[in-house]
């Protein structure tokens, strides 16, 4: 991400004017990516130094495309959108000349466009009215409900696997046993992997519990699974990890809690979908994710394994909207799967190699099979937006 994730300032909860709280909703990191919704009103904003005023800042209730783009913004990257402090929308990693596009069907109500670092951070957005009603094919509509409902129920299953998960490798951690710590670190954060976005929705739950070493301004503050990370690999000692292994388990509990009543749209699995795909691009190839561990392979698998599984709850609809595209996204998805195989290993617990044993041109390879993989992905939101 282009900032600390502990600046992440947000409150925990859904906001009264959407259809469900906010997965993050983020088109491809390229530029030129998503078509807008069928029907959709698009909002036009321009990232600058000074901002990311929204054009028009008052729109109708219903699907809404917003178009982001930095001209020449060299210290803005990024713009959200905010419903009572929750991100309910986002395009970020647009540095100069880059753009992209993210769909949603948002209610009447306030809402802001943030851009961190910019001299004006916050821009009103006015939502008004009442959405028309849905125009799709009755198949679709029950398709999309079914896509929502089950990704619920999928997330709520994975969190309900990274609770006892977490514990064994918090466990190992108070006790002290660095090696038995190590074996279990990569297996716990699979589950988290899977269904990020939907914690970094939840205010400051990501970075309590996945924050890097610079994502924090304060040293004293880290926690989570990096900070015992660091500690296990690079200081080679658990002392001193207890309150931090305490607290990651009540941030995970707190998540069980939260995903246990969180509803969700069907563009937020597409964006949600893609989100994933950008953790992969930007963290996951580059190696800064578990950059003491290098069980970056399994995060990698782990973010590709929840945004499929979004898209596949998407595909029964997808294929009655665009069948070529849904098609598309299978057979890019399934390559991306592919590309992992040659480095099937046993390090560390996991099933794939120490990751900084890849190499450059090898993680050139993988760069090009996740871009194979994101362009048509970063259509599938507004396909669905209806």
């Amino acid at each position: 991400m282009p900032r600390p994730r502990s600046l992440r300032a947000l409150s925990v909860g859904v906001p009264a004017g959407l259809v469900a709280v906010g997965l993050l909703a983020t088109g491809c990191q390229q530029g030129g990516d998503d078509a807008a919704a069928k029907g959709a009103t698009t909002v036009k904003v321009s990232l600058t130094d000074d901002g990311c005023k929204p054009s028009p800042a008052k729109i109708k209730a219903g699907a809404v495309t917003f178009e982001v783009k930095n001209a020449n913004a060299s210290k803005v990257s990024e713009a959200e959108l905010l419903q009572h402090g929750v991100i309910v929308g986002e395009k970020e990693n647009l540095t100069p000349g880059l753009s992209g596009t993210f769909s949603l069907k948002l209610k009447a109500g306030k809402y802001q466009l943030y851009c961190p670092n910019a001299k004006t951070e916050h821009w009103n957005l006015q939502v008004t009215g009442t959405a028309a009603g849905a125009s799709q094919d009755p198949a679709v509509r029950k398709a999309l409900a079914s896509a929502t409902t089950g990704y619920h129920d999928y997330v709520v299953a994975e969190v309900d696997k990274l609770i006892p998960a977490t514990r064994k490798f918090t466990d190992a951690v108070r006790a002290g046993d660095v090696e038995k710590a190590k074996q279990l670190y990569a297996s716990a954060r699979y589950y988290y992997e899977e269904v990020e976005p939907v914690a970094e929705s939840f205010g400051n739950l990501d970075p309590d519990v996945d924050a890097r070493a610079n994502d924090v301004t304060d040293p004293s503050k880290w926690t989570g699974f990096h900070r015992i990370e660091k500690a296990l690999w690079q200081d080679k000692s658990a002392k001193g990890m207890k309150p931090v292994a305490d607290k990651l388990d009540a941030d995970v509990a707190k998540l069980k809690k939260l995903v246990a009543t969180a509803k969700y749209q069907p563009a937020q699995l597409a964006n949600g979908a893609t989100e994933l795909l950008n953790e992969v691009a930007s963290s996951k190839i580059t190696g800064e994710e578990d950059r003491y561990s290098h069980t970056d392979l399994t995060d990698f698998e782990a973010n590709l394994t929840g945004g499929q599984k979004a898209f596949q709850l998407l595909k029964p609809a997808l294929d009655k909207i665009d069948p070529a595209l849904a098609k598309k996204v299978d057979s890019a998805y399934a390559q991306v799967f592919d590309s992992l195989k040659p480095f099937a290993g046993d390090y560390a617990g996991t099933k794939y190699v120490d990751y900084s044993t890849v190499t450059q041109a090898q993680r050139r390879t993988l760069t090009q099979q996740v871009d194979a993989l994101a362009e048509p992905l970063s259509q599938v939101a507004a396909k669905v937006t209806g």
